[in-house]
């Protein structure tokens, strides 16, 4: 049988369950892509060049799940996971999900500061992705809906990057590219706090599926009692000019995985939300879809 591809999402679970062997203490025969979609970058270079600008981005972490991922696991954000297993063949597992700390940061001497003040401002996101839906849904509180603005710029480290450059006014990060902004300086004008869902391949063996979330319960209850001895996993996936400009002993502990059904509430919700605002381009009622796209 083909080894377990499991293709991590920028956080720490996948890289304790590894080094502790609590993947290989389950039975389970994998490998891990080392350079999977969260943590690359589509519009910069670890260069500062004119033309690393593309501000224009349209293609998301749902378009990467549409066209088909190399790997039986992967994570993004519920809200893509959600369209992408109801439009195609995966499977969103539905006995667990992720929650990861997200927020909307301005530089320092940036004259925003309240969300109130982002009216009309382009606030960086990636496209169809986390950071897209978590904007638009933490600004509903402040702001009416003609006065939220978006820019798509690319890959989670890409907006890290413009930021720091002073290319974007703002920019919604989540995780280790929280921190980031964090230890250096930037303001944060409001919490985008979302739910992580996890992308199962179709014809994944189904026992193996289990494994992996059986071994990352236990690497979710290492970092619970010390998260400081892993923090170093943070590196793992970060590129190398934004690595030496950080301390990531100093991060928190970021995504924490919830051991809780993804419940059919849950996925009808997601999928009003996302209509309200003309985010899902699927034809297939929310009871059928659930049905069909949710493993449980």
């Amino acid at each position: 049988m083909p080894k377990f591809v499991i293709q991590p999402h920028v956080r720490l679970q996948e890289w304790v369950a590894d080094e502790a062997g609590y993947f290989t203490e389950e039975g389970l025969d994998y490998e891990i892509e080392h350079l999977g979609y969260a943590g690359a970058t589509l519009t910069t270079s670890s260069v500062h060049a004119d033309d690393d600008v593309r501000l224009d981005a349209r293609s998301g972490a749902f378009e990467h799940m549409a066209e088909g991922r190399s790997c039986d696991v992967s994570g993004a954000c519920h809200w893509a996971v959600n369209a992408a297993a109801s439009a195609t063949g995966g499977k969103m597992y539905g006995k667990a999900y992720g929650l990861t700390p997200g927020a909307i940061f301005v530089s320092a001497d940036s004259p925003y500061e309240r969300p109130e003040d982002l009216a009309g401002v382009p606030v960086a996101v990636g496209y169809h992705s986390g950071s897209h839906y978590s904007a638009i849904q933490s600004l509903e509180p402040f702001l009416d809906r003609s006065e939220i603005e978006l820019s798509y710029a690319g890959l989670p480290y890409d907006r890290v990057r413009l930021l720091i450059r002073g290319d974007i006014p703002a920019a919604n990060v989540f995780g280790a590219q929280l921190y980031i902004m964090e230890q250096l300086g930037f303001r944060k004008l409001v919490d985008t706090t979302f739910i992580i869902g996890f992308l199962i391949r179709e014809d994944s063996d189904r026992e193996d599926v289990e494994r992996f979330f059986r071994a990352l319960r236990k690497a979710q209850r290492d970092i619970d009692l010390e998260p400081e001895r892993y923090k170093h996993f943070w590196s793992k996936e970060m590129p190398d000019d934004i690595a030496e400009m950080v301390d990531v002993r100093r991060f928190g502990p970021g995504e924490r995985m919830v051991f809780e059904p993804y419940t059919r509430e849950m996925y009808e919700a997601t999928h009003r939300w996302m209509k309200t605002w003309d985010l899902l381009d699927i034809e297939v009622g929310a009871e059928e879809g659930y049905r069909r796209a949710v493993l449980v």
